[in-house]
């Protein structure tokens, strides 16, 4: 079955722009365009796709409210958040409305046909240096407390195993890349992948992400 897609930007060129490349692709079939956030919610309602290109700045209602819509009716519609700056503000809210990525609108056609591939598969967009650097300057902005240990609890529960791949998650390496580094198999990592995700109750590998921030397993700017 081709990957289905709904592509919502309220610019109609950038919107038919990328639904044209990633209809022309024979494993990508985009099933309905929207102009707004609303039009967005109720495309995902209609077609149930299986990833969302979801611009952060939309009349009615804007991507961030919609995203959080679609995650909580449609959990497995990966959300790819659309923006026209490297730095936008308005995407560290769609971290938690259960965004699985960014792109730039200015991406290359091959990166989007690519990204799309990629989060449809259950990875996430977490490689490219927009998203590093989102992800880091908003767990700077997290307010600290004094008692540190509902973290270290939070954390009880993993493997050692499973703690070093929640750390390379976070350093936003794909499975391939945290399979080399730990020399074990593609499978054993999403194994430990979705254990990590299971035990911790997140939602996907960007939880994973700004959970490793939050509980001190990786630091901003440390590699």
């Amino acid at each position: 079955m081709p990957i289905s897609v709904v592509v919502a930007d309220d610019q109609g060129l950038v919107r038919s722009g990328f639904a044209m490349i990633l209809d022309a692709q024979p494993d990508i079939c985009v099933v309905a365009e929207a102009g707004d956030g609303l039009e967005a919610v109720e495309a995902v309602r209609a077609h149930r796709p299986d990833v969302l290109l979801l611009d952060v700045r939309m009349p009615r209602m804007d991507g961030i409210e919609a995203a959080r819509v679609v995650s909580a009716e449609a959990p497995s519609c990966r959300i790819v958040m659309l923006t026209t700056f490297d730095v936008d503000e308005y995407v560290y809210d769609a971290l938690y409305a259960g965004a699985a990525g960014f792109l730039l609108k200015d991406v290359r056609r091959d990166d989007l046909v690519h990204a799309v591939r990629m989060v449809a598969s259950g990875e996430a967009l977490l490689a490219p240096s927009v998203t590093r650097r989102l992800i880091a300057d908003y767990t700077r902005r997290l307010p600290r407390t004094e008692a540190p240990a509902e973290p270290a609890e939070r954390l009880a529960v993993l493997t050692t195993r499973e703690r070093e791949t929640m750390r390379c998650l976070a350093l936003g390496m794909s499975n391939a890349e945290i399979a080399e580094a730990l020399v074990v198999s593609e499978h054993t990592v999403k194994t430990h992948v979705s254990s990590i995700l299971g035990k911790l109750g997140l939602r996907d590998r960007v939880h994973a992400v700004i959970c490793a921030y939050e509980t001190g397993l990786a630091v901003p700017g440390t590699t």
